[in-house]
Order: structure tokens, then C-alpha cells, then sequence
């Protein structure tokens, strides 16, 4: 098994010299920190940085999950588009080449942000951030699927209940333990599906450690992590987005225990409506808001269960992995008082 902490850069070198332009000189592979998911590196030339590799984990893994394929298509369609990503430069198949199949991009040099109180910030520039997080989501959600050739990047419609029923087979998969909230969310999520049908573009994950910016300007030059990303219902993409509002900073880098107007972050009533405004989706539902935060957080706690079980089972992609296993039972506690109105819509 391949050490995700570092990279054999024996057959990548020869590889990327054939592949993509400007990769002639010594490369040298760095893995970057964090990170539950797909490994990722700096590839530096000579040693300046150039371009970012991000590979399939090693060990048996579960159908369609990790999908870097698919991470390339959706970033090379929309390269040229109001949604700003890292360049995609070239997908290799070939599993031989670094151990398994992965998938070259641009270097994207700005700032990331991992704390959601951006706390090296002015409130000005914590509220100009926000704002720029908030027009893009907005505007992948504008973007016609069928106009960046993604038409069939997933099944149209139904998008709730698609995803309930992969995300409790992935959870069953992946089980070590019994949540009683994740039991009653199974039984919940389908029964109250609200039918919302309209299909876009949607991320999967779309927060601010997901996001390049700009080195001294509030403006993200690249959305990152695009393997959840598939046709679906914005709402549930907001959903997601908008978790940071309700879990606290410890253990989740969170806002639900911070006082949002001296740092300068909207609430996240002021920001669903900002967001309504830019979409023209007008007011969203108090009832359809519930279910979208309640189904992301049940997708939330299955994605860490599934973290855990890596962790367990030696191929996790980080030390931390093996944490995920009580936050997900903490996730899905927070999403059964949700649905059972427990906790304030914030509408």
C-alpha cells in the first residue's frame, strides 16, 4: 500500500513531462494538510510549485465514491465559466503511475481559509468574503447544466430521495456503530420527501476550506473538492454550505457559538436571503429548509461514518479520520431535533 504522505515521483515525472506542457525539469511532490478524502499534492518543477495532484485513496473502496474522473470533468467544464476553478490539465486512468488513478491541475496560489471566523480578518474583509462565497454558489446554481456539456453528469429530478437511498447504503456499509438518530433520519428523510424538483449543478461540499482566494482580495479564484458534485436540488447544496451557521468551533470550525455582527458575518437568515435575491428563487419554503438542513447532515454524519471506517480499517487519508466517528453521531443528533423542531429554522 502507497504512503498517502508521500508520492513516488519515479514514473509521474517521465508521465507528466508527456502529458502536460511545462512539466519539464525535476518534480518533487508534497502532500498538502487535512483532508479526509482523495490525497493531495503540490507538484513544484525545479523547485517552484506549479501543479496540484489529486489521486484516489489506496484499499477497497466504496462504488462511486472518491470518483476523481468525475472531479476532472466538472472543473473542465467549467473552466470558462462564471465559477472560478483550478485548470484541469490532465486525468490518468492508469492506476501503475503513482499507485492509483489521479488527476493533474493548475496551482492555484492565494489564501485559504480553514476557520469559518476567518479570525485574521477585519469585519469589512470577514463581510466582503462572505459575500464573494455567496455570489459564486449563486451563480453555479445559474449555470444551465446542458449549456457546459454536464447534462447527463446526473440523473435530473428526485434528487432527495436518490441521495437519502445512497447515503444509507453507503452508511450500511460502512457501520461500526449503532446511531439511534441516524436510524430514525432512514425512516424520516423518505417519508417527508418534498418532491422539489429543479436540477442544477450542485457542489457537495461547498465551504470555505473548499476555496482559493485571491492573496489580498475577497474574490475566490478557484472552488475546490468537486467529488460530491452532481446534478441535484440547489437547496440541498445551500443546506450544506450553510452548516457552518449551526456547529460550534470545536471540533468543526463552526459559527452557531460565535457573536456573528462584531466579526462582520452575516446571519444566516441575512445570508439565505442574499442568496434568494442573486438566484431569483425568491423566498425558500420554512419547510423546505428544515428537510434540506436535516438531509445534509444525515449525509454529513454517513461521510464521517464512512471516514471512521477507513480509519479503522488502515486507509484513511489522515490521522484525524479516526475523530469522525463521534462527530457523526453528534451530526445526526443535530439533525433529528431539526426535524423535530428542536432548533430554529433561522428563516
Amino acid at each position: 500500500m502507497t504512503d498517502v504522505r508521500t508520492l513516488d515521483t519515479s514514473r509521474l515525472g517521465p508521465w507528466l513531462r508527456a502529458h502536460v506542457p511545462g512539466a519539464e525539469g525535476e518534480i518533487s511532490a508534497e502532500k498538502f494538510a487535512g483532508g479526509q478524502s482523495n490525497p493531495t499534492y503540490l507538484l513544484s518543477v525545479d523547485g517552484h510549485p506549479r501543479f496540484v495532484l489529486r489521486r484516489k485513496p489506496d484499499g477497497v473502496l466504496l462504488p462511486s465514491a472518491h470518483a476523481i474522473e468525475r472531479e476532472y470533468r466538472v472543473t473542465d467544464a467549467l473552466k470558462d465559466s462564471a465559477v472560478p476553478v483550478a485548470r484541469p490539465l490532465a486525468l490518468c486512468e492508469d492506476a501503475s503511475i503513482v499507485g492509483t488513478p489521479f488527476f493533474i491541475m493548475a496551482y492555484a496560489e492565494g489564501r485559504n481559509f480553514w476557520d469559518a471566523r476567518l479570525p485574521d480578518l477585519t469585519p469589512a474583509d470577514r463581510a466582503a468574503i462572505y459575500d464573494e462565497m455567496n455570489r459564486v454558489l449563486a451563480a453555479l446554481h445559474a449555470i444551465d447544466p446542458a449549456q457546459v456539456s454536464l447534462a447527463d453528469y446526473g440523473k435530473p429530478g428526485n434528487y432527495f430521495a436518490r441521495q437519502v437511498a445512497r447515503w444509507t447504503k453507503q452508511y450500511r456499509a460502512t457501520q461500526t456503530q449503532q446511531l439511534d438518530a441516524m436510524e430514525q433520519l432512514i425512516d424520516w428523510l423518505p417519508a417527508n420527501d418534498p418532491g422539489l424538483e429543479a436540477s442544477r449543478i450542485v457542489h457537495g461540499d461547498y465551504r470555505n476550506d473548499n476555496m482559493i482566494f485571491a492573496p489580498t482580495e475577497p474574490r475566490i479564484i478557484a472552488v475546490l473538492d468537486w467529488e460530491l458534485s452532481t446534478l441535484g436540488h440547489p437547496l440541498a447544496d445551500l443546506a450544506q454550505h450553510l452548516m457552518a451557521w449551526r456547529v460550534p468551533k470545536e471540533g468543526y470550525r463552526g459559527l452557531s457559538d460565535a457573536d456573528l455582527p462584531p466579526l462582520g458575518i452575516p446571519s444566516e437568515a441575512d445570508y439565505l436571503q442574499r442568496y434568494a435575491q442573486r438566484s431569483g428563487a425568491g423566498p425558500i419554503d420554512p419547510t423546505h429548509w428544515r428537510y434540506a438542513l436535516s438531509f445534509a447532515m444525515f449525509r454529513n454524519a454517513a461521510i464521517r461514518q464512512g471516514v471512521y471506517h477507513r480509519a479503522i480499517s488502515g486507509n484513511a487519508s489522515s490521522d484525524a479520520a479516526a475523530i469522525h466517528g463521534a462527530r457523526a453521531g453528534e451530526i445526526a443528533g443535530l439533525a433529528w431535533r431539526i426535524v423535530r423542531g428542536e432548533e430554529d429554522a433561522h428563516l
